[in-house]
């Protein structure tokens, strides 16, 4: 794999990617309420691709922009229950340019699996620094994990994963870098620092969104995200900063995006649909790509484009020889950037739990089969399929072979690896356990949360995993445990095998996350969860189930559980 000698030395690599942040939520698309003078600028030094693609919801998302290929071949299903996990033997783009000589680091949100081989660390990121589930449930001075182990993180995440991407660069700027900065708000839960929420706190919400009838905007939630919406705005300032400051600014190519529609009705423009839906309002993002000297300032990308476009666009602007193994879904954009050609005529498609709508130039076909004209009708307000007969035809064939062609097959069981090699610690997460009796999650959704109420013998918490190498491992339970309650016998069984230990310390720390959040949370309250080690247990390679059960209970409840770590020792 090799590069052009169109430049001495291959440009550098930032990607910045927003969460559930909508094409409506930045200043250079028209929001009067927010000040985002940084992305501003960075869309009047670049190009901004003004009808830019992505996937309803995060996962599907990231899968696509790691392969250039749509989500719904790669194994990525959905965003949590293991349903996010990117296929083993697709190539991502942290692997192509490591392979091209690069310097590959991920600070923030993965989202496409936990444990080794799906780890970052095992696609490509030689350097990560943040979390690999779904969301997080808390951002400042939260546990997050550095390749593979837990650590704390310092003040605001989104500040801190910005500061440690900036301290990638400096530490590689004698080198070409991939530096992927995969920020976690405006995801909930809705926290940011005073200083930002203090200029929304009482502010009056004078743009608006369009909710469907029956539903309406929480104007606290707009409020929030606007509040990390400008924060969002000072950390890309910082990390732009620093390419300045370091002289790197025009060797470097700079991708500003987001991975889905915004998460709460607010103003978009009058978009229909908003995260989760494959209407216009859930897959349009705002994007923006600067390369100074090489795509031409304040030059708008007239056509469509997607997320699955940034791979080959990035490499071959990188001169990158890429080579894949299977086919791409995504092209490169590199000529239509640089101003030397228009987008091809081509079809995007966007799917969600079996939902598909696909977009052309001038139409989208909605998962229902009404046909809308884009250019005339942007918002989605009339049916025109029984006026254009012949688009509509057409449109319904092209989902129907694009469903037979690229739409996943039945789930398949896939159980969770532990003893991967390269990274012998691997960490199962209460999310993606099944819990058998009375024992409860925290809150609905199962990323981030946490399982209670364990109060009978028999109750359990299984994990389905694979053992990939046989050898001794170490089962350690990440639990909290009030003092009256301590005294449970536990036991884990793999298989065969069995362990078991009393629990004989307490951890009561208190809830975490109610009092920095600016609106009610859905999603879990979290703790500082410690590990109890269970022992050492010796298991052959193979799938197994990991159970765990209590053998007997002293007080009201066993533990609390925010996960399993299994580490292969030897």
């Amino acid at each position: 794999m090799g590069h052009s000698s169109a430049f001495a030395r291959p440009p550098n690599v930032v990607v910045i990617l927003a969460d559930d942040q909508g094409w409506g939520d930045l200043g250079f698309n028209g929001n009067r309420m927010v000040a985002t003078p940084r992305i501003d600028a960075l869309a009047k030094s670049g190009a901004v691709l003004d009808h830019f693609y992505v996937s309803p919801v995060c996962a599907p998302t990231r899968a696509e922009f790691l392969t250039g290929r749509y989500h719904t071949r790669v194994g990525v299903r959905g965003v949590q229950n293991g349903n996010e996990r990117l296929n083993l033997g697709e190539r991502t783009i942290a692997e192509v340019f490591r392979d091209a000589g690069y310097a590959t680091g991920l600070f923030g949100k993965w989202h496409n699996g936990g444990q080794g081989p799906y780890h970052p660390n095992a696609r490509g990121f030689a350097e990560f620094y943040g979390y690999t589930q779904g969301h997080w449930p808390s951002y400042f001075n939260a546990e997050v994990e550095h390749n593979g182990h837990r650590v704390l993180s310092t003040g605001y995440l989104p500040d801190d994963v910005t500061n440690r991407a900036i301290e990638f660069i400096e530490e590689n700027r004698a080198q070409p870098f991939l530096c992927y900065l995969a920020l976690p708000t405006p995801h909930s839960p809705m926290q940011v620092p005073d200083k930002y929420w203090r200029r929304f706190a009482d502010r009056e919400i004078t743009q608006a969104g369009t909710p469907p009838a029956g539903q309406k905007e929480d104007p606290d939630f707009t409020r929030a995200v606007l509040a990390m919406t400008e924060n969002i705005d000072d950390n890309v300032g910082r990390l732009l900063g620093k390419l300045t400051a370091l002289d790197l600014a025009s060797d470097t190519i700079v991708v500003y995006f987001s991975d889905n529609g915004p998460n709460s009705w607010r103003w978009n423009d009058g978009m229909k649909g908003r995260k989760a839906s494959t209407d216009e309002g859930g897959v349009r993002a705002p994007c923006i790509i600067r390369w100074s000297g090489r795509i031409p300032a304040g030059h708008r990308v007239e056509g469509i484009a997607g997320v699955i476009d940034l791979l080959p666009t990035l490499a071959d602007m990188a001169g990158i020889s890429m080579n894949p193994d299977r086919p791409l879904d995504g092209v490169s954009l590199r000529a239509c950037l640089e101003g030397t050609a228009a987008p091809q005529d081509r079809l995007l498609f966007s799917e969600n739990a079996g939902k598909v709508s696909v977009r052309s130039a001038t139409h989208r076909l909605d998962a229902a089969g009404q046909l809308f004209d884009m250019e005339k009708d942007p918002r989605q307000t009339k049916n025109v399929a029984a006026e254009f007969p012949a688009i509509t035809t057409h449109l319904k064939d092209a989902v129907a072979a694009w469903k037979r062609d690229a739409v996943l097959p039945p789930k398949a069981d896939r159980p969770y690896p532990v003893g991967f090699v390269a990274l012998p610690r691997a960490e199962l997460p209460a999310g993606e356990g099944i819990p058998a009796g009375g024992i409860q999650r925290s809150a609905r959704w199962p990323n981030s949360s946490y399982f209670k109420d364990w109060k009978s013998v028999n109750d359990s918490i299984t994990w389905p995993i694979e053992v990939l190498t046989a050898g001794r491992y170490r089962i350690e339970i990440y639990y909290a445990c009030a003092p009256a309650d301590v005294g449970a016998t536990v036991e884990a069984t793999v298989g065969p095998a069995k362990i078991q230990a009393r629990l004989g310390v307490p951890n009561d720390p208190p809830l975490v996350g109610a009092k920095n959040d600016r609106v009610k949370r859905e999603e879990s309250y979290t703790k500082a969860f410690r590990p109890f080690v269970l022992g050492e247990i010796t298991l052959p390679t193979g799938n197994f189930n990991l159970t765990l059960r209590a053998l007997d209970i002293p007080g009201k409840q066993v533990m609390e559980v925010q996960a399993v770590a299994i580490t292969l020792l030897r």
